[in-house]
């Protein structure tokens, strides 16, 4: 439960809901309570009426007493009938009030997961796969939310029920309540080693759930290669193996709730005996009535379902307790890069595109790869810098550290001679033109796939971007225009086309700060140069980063800067570079002859 303390805030958020919830739960059991006592004195009263009914027997009078005798009994039928209706609709308002604030607060928790997962930083998501995060956003908190509802609810009904029996029990006659709770130790027994099983088995079933999911989600993201590497019966293989762990779990739990049941139907079947006997016992001793016997049978009856029920309940907890586990390490994981906050009243700052690194070195924390090395670059305001070098030679590396997706191991990155962790991330880079080496489209119109990052934006202004990207005339191609549905990851769409939608999608925001990491790798020549010329006309004094692996893409930058293993070892124009007829100069004519060849 302690795990479940999390969750206290909501339920006093939503005390408004809760309180004349349990409310109704009290009067409900109340009018549970109360045809007991009527099948008593009903009994009482067909006992009694037994007895005169035969001692008239030939007189006229009988058929009076027996007149009598049926409105009496037509009358506690009504009675009961009456308790039963008002029971169901107090049951009713307290499924009301809890269930539907179960459903409130599984709205709030949602919410306040995917607002955390959007402060955490890429290091997260590098560390954590997407099945998993979705597996806790969604099926966690639904195993959280049959706590908030169902559980709650029956567990303040199943502890208010048997308050009010036990009580109407010892009221009536305590040595035959006592006989009757014998079994209850037994029951507090069998709860306590068969919900620390179902715990157990709660944990394992969502872990092997999160695999699960994981592994859907990655085998439908990777469809294409997939079908192209003819290995549909091998994942098909892996995902029956998955499939069979997770089967497994849950039928380890399903066994030990199987047990559950009947043992408490075994109990329950113990008590009515116990009550029979004892009760008979009672009445010969004229302590109680028969009345009273009928009546205890139907309390022992009453406690069925709580004691039915109370196994369902806690497996109930225990799984919420195991999803809010889950959910708990998420919520305490801290964003690693943290924004400051602009003091109010402070206009945010509009970037100039002045960028300093001093002494720059970054090691990947999951990997302890060393991807910079004392670094130190300036790229002054209104510059086309390109950036150029082997694989793995720490080119996007400098672009994230430059996007503050992570922050430097040591060194500075001044932006505009401030340090960029001074600088409040939001207004930073809203001012900043990204486009990713991997491109990723939303699944969504190309309409809303260029303009995703404006807040509101016009159709020319959609169809100027795509005109500068050179993509304007494949999307007219289509037989809906910019309305075309792009499938999930801009699946229906083919390399190039998916990188000029990114460059798009970078240029409708007119940023300060252009950076393009190796995204023009898919695109032809000629259509390369046009979207160059085009960027040199919208980021007229402003500054651009250029990174790629082709020198014919790069050779017109005011500066090249080469990279490897994380150092710079050359920079300067390209004909400075090439005059050098150093590491640029021998990666020139290696392009140059793979081209001819």
């Amino acid at each position: 439960m302690k795990e479940l303390g999390y969750l206290n805030k909501f339920l006093y958020k939503y005390r408004g809901q809760l309180v004349p919830g349990i409310l109704f739960v009290i009067i409900s059991n109340l009018f549970g309570v109360l045809p007991a006592q009527v099948v008593r004195t009903t009994f009482n009263l067909i006992e009694e009426n037994i007895s005169i009914y035969k001692l008239f027997n030939g007189f006229e009078r009988q058929q009076i007493i027996y007149n009598l005798f049926g409105y009496s009994l037509l009358l506690f039928g009504i009675t009961i009938l009456l308790l039963a209706l008002l029971r169901g609709l107090f049951l009713f308002f307290m499924r009301q009030t809890i269930i539907l604030m179960s459903r409130h607060i599984e709205y709030d928790l949602k919410n306040e997961i995917y607002q955390h997962y959007q402060q955490l930083s890429i290091a997260f998501y590098r560390r954590n796969n997407t099945g998993d995060l979705m597996n806790r956003v969604t099926e966690d908190v639904s195993q959280v939310r049959m706590y908030l509802g169902p559980a709650i609810m029956y567990m303040i009904n199943i502890i208010t029920l048997s308050l009010l029996v036990m009580y109407a029990m010892f009221s009536v006659n305590t040595p035959l309540a006592i006989y009757c709770l014998i079994p209850l130790p037994i029951l507090v027994l069998s709860i306590y080693y068969v919900t620390t099983a179902i715990s157990s088995h709660s944990r394992e079933i969502q872990q092997q759930l999160s695999k699960l999911s994981s592994f859907v989600q990655e085998t439908f993201s990777g469809i294409r290669i997939i079908k192209a590497y003819v290995r549909e019966a091998d994942v098909k293989q892996k995902f029956a193996k998955e499939s069979e762990n997770y089967k497994s779990h849950s039928m380890d739990l399903v066994r030990v709730q199987a047990l559950f049941f009947p043992i408490m139907m075994l109990l329950v079947g113990m008590s009515t005996i116990i009550t029979i006997y004892v009760g008979g016992m009672e009445v010969i001793r004229g302590n109680i009535t028969t009345g009273n016997i009928a009546e205890f049978v139907v309390y022992v009856n009453q406690l069925t379902f709580p004691i039915i029920s109370l196994g369902w309940v806690i497996s109930l907890i225990q799984r919420a307790a195991a999803s809010q586990k889950r959910i708990n390490e998420f919520l305490k994981t801290r964003p690693e890069i943290r924004s400051k906050e602009e003091p109010i009243g402070v206009e945010p700052h509009i970037l100039q595109g002045h960028i300093q690194f001093k002494g720059v070195s970054f090691l990947y924390p999951d990997t302890g790869i060393w991807a910079l090395k004392e670094l130190s670059l300036e790229i002054k305001p209104g510059e086309f810098i390109a950036i150029i070098g082997r694989t793995g030679s720490g080119k996007t590396t400098l672009a994230s550290l430059l996007m503050r997706m992570y922050d430097v191991t040591t060194g500075d990155i001044l932006i505009d001679d401030k340090l960029i962790t001074e600088l409040n991330l939001r207004h930073y880079r809203d001012q900043i033109g990204f486009v990713p080496q991997e491109v990723l489209l939303f699944s969504d119109t190309i309409r809303n796939n260029v303009s995703f990052g404006l807040d509101q934006s016009t159709d020319k202004q959609i169809e100027q971007a795509a005109k500068d990207a050179a993509v304007y005339q494949n999307i007219i191609g289509f037989e809906e225009g910019f309305n075309t549905l792009i499938g999930e990851r801009g699946v229906t769409l083919s390399g190039g086309q998916k990188q000029r939608l990114s460059i798009a999608r970078a240029i409708i925001k007119k940023p300060q700060l252009l950076i393009f990491d190796d995204c023009l790798s898919a695109i032809d020549t000629k259509t390369e140069e046009e979207i160059l010329q085009n960027l040199g006309r919208i980021m007229k004094g402003k500054t651009s980063i250029l990174i790629s692996h082709r020198i014919s893409t790069i050779k017109n930058a005011d500066k090249i800067i080469v990279l490897d293993q994380g150092r710079i070892i050359e920079q300067g124009n390209h004909q400075q570079l090439i005059a050098n007829r150093k590491h640029y100069f021998e990666l020139y004519h290696k392009q140059l002859l793979e081209e001819e060849i």
